[in-house]
C-alpha cells in the first residue's frame, strides 16, 4: 500500500504563486511515476502534470505548461507541483496520485491522496 497526502493548498490572488506537496508513505518503491491532478466545481476530475519516479521524464496538461512545474525529491519520497501565475481558472482541489504509467489517464494512477483546495481569488 501507498499512501499519499498532499499539502500547501491555500487562498491565492491571481497572478501568484503556491507550491503544493505530496509526501508518500509505505510502499513507496513500487510504482513508476506521480501524477498530479485537479478537480473544479461541477467539472471532472482533469490531469495537470506527471513525474517519473525514478527518473526525470515529465508531462504537463497543455493549460499549466510554462507555469506550474512538478519535481520531486526522492530521498523525501515527496513530489512537488510549483504553480506560478495562477489564475481563477486554476482554483480546484488538487490531488496527487501513483502509479504503473507516466501518462494523463487517470486510471493510470493506483493511489489517490484526499486532495488540497487551491483558490484563486481576487
Amino acid at each position: 500500500q501507498v499512501q499519499l497526502v498532499e499539502s500547501g493548498g491555500g487562498l491565492m490572488q491571481p497572478g501568484g504563486s503556491l507550491r503544493l506537496s505530496c509526501a508518500a508513505s509505505g510502499r513507496t518503491f513500487s510504482y513508476y511515476a506521480v501524477g498530479w491532478f485537479r478537480q473544479a466545481p461541477g467539472k471532472e476530475r482533469e490531469f495537470v502534470a506527471a513525474i517519473l519516479w525514478r527518473g526525470a521524464n515529465t508531462v504537463y496538461a497543455d493549460s499549466v505548461k510554462g507555469r506550474f512545474t512538478i519535481s520531486k525529491d526522492n530521498a523525501k519520497s515527496t513530489v512537488y507541483l510549483q504553480m506560478n501565475s495562477l489564475n481563477t481558472e486554476d482554483t480546484a482541489v488538487y490531488y496527487c496520485a501513483a502509479g504503473w504509467a507516466l501518462g494523463s489517464s487517470s486510471r493510470m494512477y493506483n493511489y489517490w491522496g484526499q486532495g488540497t483546495q487551491v483558490t484563486v481569488s481576487s
